[in-house]
């Protein structure tokens, strides 16, 4: 089976964890490690003959619009993660369409091709922000993969919301990231869980996924790659949650791209 494996093109300091620690104001401060990162998950990928999507950060296709053109020349998707990476759960309708329109307008100045693909920033298109979906639609976005149906974080997460691909009441198309029940309880796979968990386990859960007949909708960033990025003061649980098995994250990938075959989301639902 053909699944799809997605990159969210961030920097180290983007992530809601770090905002504990960096504050967005000072954004402009810090070292810029995307294009190193991602020419060496560039590499990688073309070495395995692998197509991705790439949820572009706005406020990064302004400050590296060279690196996201180098991006869809490989041959990937460029989709859009807003502009600013605030939580929609700290947005109102408002303020996302305006983030949103942003990501759009100078993401756009970067490629060719069409804008298809949203994907909210820390997944928080939740049972609180679905008003989201109906913004997505009115701005010409095809499809969101945002939803994660699990429940146990604390920041994302819908229980009940359909594991496979499916197509809303709008005709947005959902992409949910994997998931897979043992014992009743739904378990993710992808992102930080590829560094918390033996590879074995990531690979079972995968096949699991792939035989029950749905595609596994697989994430990372290029920070994961990086295990020399500088370091934050975040506490323990979020120190590990972000920098647990970072220097094993690309022989990890590298394995998962041997074992699995992916593409894009945009090829995978034929858009």
């Amino acid at each position: 089976m053909i699944n799809a494996l997605t990159v969210d093109l961030e920097e180290w300091f983007c992530g809601h964890i770090l905002e504990r620690g960096i504050r967005k104001e000072d954004w402009n401060k810090q070292e810029l490690r995307v294009v190193r990162n991602t020419e060496r998950l560039l590499k990688i990928l073309s070495n395995h003959k692998t197509k991705a999507t790439f949820f572009v950060l706005g406020w990064l296709a302004e400050r590296v619009p060279e690196l996201i053109s180098e991006i869809e020349v490989e041959g990937h998707e460029i989709a859009t993660h807003g502009y600013s990476h605030t939580s929609l759960t700290e947005m109102t309708p408002k303020s996302f369409e305006q983030d949103l329109k942003k990501a759009l307008d100078v993401t756009r100045k970067c490629v060719k091709q069409e804008i298809l693909g949203f994907r909210a920033p820390s997944f928080t298109i939740t049972s609180a922000t679905l008003w989201a979906l109906r913004i997505l639609k009115n701005n010409g976005i095809r499809y969101d993969s945002s939803i994660f149906p699990t429940s146990f974080h604390p920041d994302y997460g819908i229980s009940n919301a359909p594991l496979a691909i499916h197509k809303l009441d709008n005709s947005l198309i959902e992409v949910p990231l994997s998931c897979v029940e043992v014992m009743g309880r739904r378990i993710p796979c992808g992102g930080g869980y590829f560094r918390l968990y033996p590879y074995g386990l990531t690979k079972a859960l995968l096949k699991r996924c792939n035989r029950e007949g749905r595609p596994v909708v697989f994430y990372l960033h290029p920070w994961e790659l990086d295990p020399a990025q500088p370091r934050v003061k975040l506490g323990p649980i979020n120190t590990l949650r972000h920098y647990y098995n970072l220097d094993k994250t690309t022989e990890r990938l590298e394995r998962l791209l041997t074992d699995f075959r992916f593409t894009s989301i945009r090829k995978l639902l034929g858009l």
